[in-house]
């Protein structure tokens, strides 16, 4: 990794603060650099001389009026309590669609109501409207309500608009990502519904952001399907504003051996553009969005090198333009580079697997959760530092009830730059074409404490594009 305009630095340099330019190009980066600081999220760097890292310990959480508590204690196969109106939409999220297009979903307890949705630039002023598809399903003694997914568009890029949902109700407004640089991406993992998860939530929305990643284990639900609704409700006041990209994790399966297949809420509830990127799943998926081309992989589907899901991520990265999207970032739930004593050696077999695939394609970072702390390593390929390999970051600390993972190997390997055991979350600022800013914000109660933080500079064009070019075409053209 290097900084804007300069030298490659020493792999395990500290890098926190912005990188120098020749003075023409100061100027530009400098107001550019402004303006990224003020629409970063809230919240200090945390204080000079401060415990970081594995020296921080996390003290007792301070009371907080109106937190919401862990959701555990309801009959788990009840049904959730009713809205005012059994035809208003709940649960409202959006996500990506394909180009210029979004799906909105929600869910109503009256199944009466259309799946259309009807949108404009004006507040209560609906010129468009889209009808949709809707869905269902039983769980043991549970019923869902009336999934709706309805794709609207074509749409303005980084431009806001105000819908309704099933001709009723509130009206919701959204914005579109932009179509160019810079683009601000939110990241969490292993979410929950925990006091700490709405702690979590209020300080992604101080965040200036364009979209949600979120690399599996959302409600965790875990059978109790009263819980993905709840979850639902939690998460709309974000989820019904901007994009929220997911993939799944193990406490989505909810598979019951006879009786149940997995995924079948996840499913039914968080519909992704998998048929839009060519994938034959809901567990796997891409999409790009303003010059970054972005893969969801699952982790607990077949990955090896005969499955489909191997073979769809072989087509997927074929048709990739590095000079149309520079920016190649993968995320998935198990972490493959870990050095917590938590979940060691679940994502060895998948790495086995698909790791040198990704590594021809340069992927500059890979994103996972799982684990339920945070770490960052420098670039690395086949289990040593790498210049030509990407950066792993694990970041399964959203809120999850399970609690932290606080024990780590030790010593810390040499490829692992900053680990810490603390809920919080990360924020991905592509800048340009050439350089990110990554930062990962510790969550202290009331604030986000910003406690790490790089600058990544992307593999498009460099030397290890030219090296490996042709190991790369191998690779896709073998059987």
């Amino acid at each position: 990794m290097s900084k804007p305009g300069g030298a490659m630095e020493p792999l395990g340099a500290a890098r926190r603060r912005p990188p120098a330019m020749a003075a023409p190009a100061l100027l530009p980066l400098l107001l550019l650099l402004l303006t990224l600081a003020l629409s970063s999220c809230g919240g200090a760097a945390a204080a000079s001389g401060a415990p970081v890292g594995e020296d921080y310990v996390r003290p007792p959480a301070r009371p907080r009026g109106g937190q919401r508590k862990a959701l555990l204690g309801l009959f788990p196969w009840s049904k959730k309590k009713a809205s005012a109106s059994a035809s208003d939409p709940q649960q409202v999220h959006i996500s990506l669609s394909g180009e210029k297009h979004m799906r909105i979903t929600w869910v109503t307890d009256d199944n009466s109501v259309p799946s259309v949705v009807e949108y404009g630039t004006t507040s209560n002023t609906y010129t468009s409207s889209s009808n949709g598809e809707s869905t269902s399903y039983s769980y043991l003694m549970y019923s869902s309500g009336k999934i709706h997914h309805v794709v609207i568009g074509p749409l303005e890029d980084n431009t806001i608009y105000y819908y309704r949902c099933g001709g009723r109700g509130s009206e919701f407004q959204l914005k579109t990502p932009p179509s160019q640089f810079p683009l601000s991406l939110a990241v969490v993992g292993d979410l929950g519904q925990t006091s700490w998860t709405t702690s979590t939530l209020n300080h992604i929305k101080q965040c200036e952001y364009d979209m949600l990643l979120l690399p599996g284990d959302l409600s965790y639900a875990d059978y109790m399907q009263h819980l993905w609704d709840t979850f639902g409700e939690l998460v709309e006041p974000l989820a019904s504003t901007r994009p929220w990209m997911v993939t799944q994790g193990n406490h989505e399966k909810e598979r019951i051996p006879f009786l149940k297949s997995g995924f079948q809420s996840y499913n039914a509830r968080w519909k992704m553009p998998y048929e839009e990127s060519g994938s034959t799943s809901n567990l796997y998926y891409s999409f790009e969005v303003a010059g970054v081309h972005v893969i969801m992989l699952g982790s607990y589907t077949d990955y090896d090198e005969s499955s489909d899901q191997y073979a769809w991520l072989k087509a997927d990265l074929a048709n990739i333009d590095r000079k149309r999207t520079p920016w190649l970032v993968v995320l998935l739930h198990v972490p493959w580079y870990n050095s917590n004593w938590a979940h060691q050696g679940e994502g060895d077999s998948m790495m086995s697997a698909m790791e040198p695939l990704l590594h021809a394609a340069h992927v500059d970072i890979i994103i996972s959760g799982h684990v339920h702390a945070y770490e960052r390593t420098e670039r690395v390929y086949k289990g040593g530092i790498n210049p030509c390999g990407a950066v792993h970051i694990t970041i399964g600390d959203g809120g999850n009830r399970e609690g932290l993972a606080r024990r780590y190997h030790n010593p810390k390997p040499l490829w692992s730059v900053f680990r810490e055991a603390s809920f919080g979350h990360g924020e991905l600022k592509i800048v340009n074409s050439t350089h990110a800013h990554w930062t990962w914000h510790r969550n202290d109660d009331e604030e986000p404490v910003r406690t790490d933080d790089v600058w990544i500079t992307s593999l498009a064009g460099s030397q290890c594009v030219q090296d490996s070019s042709r190991e790369f075409r191998k690779i896709l053209m073998s059987p």
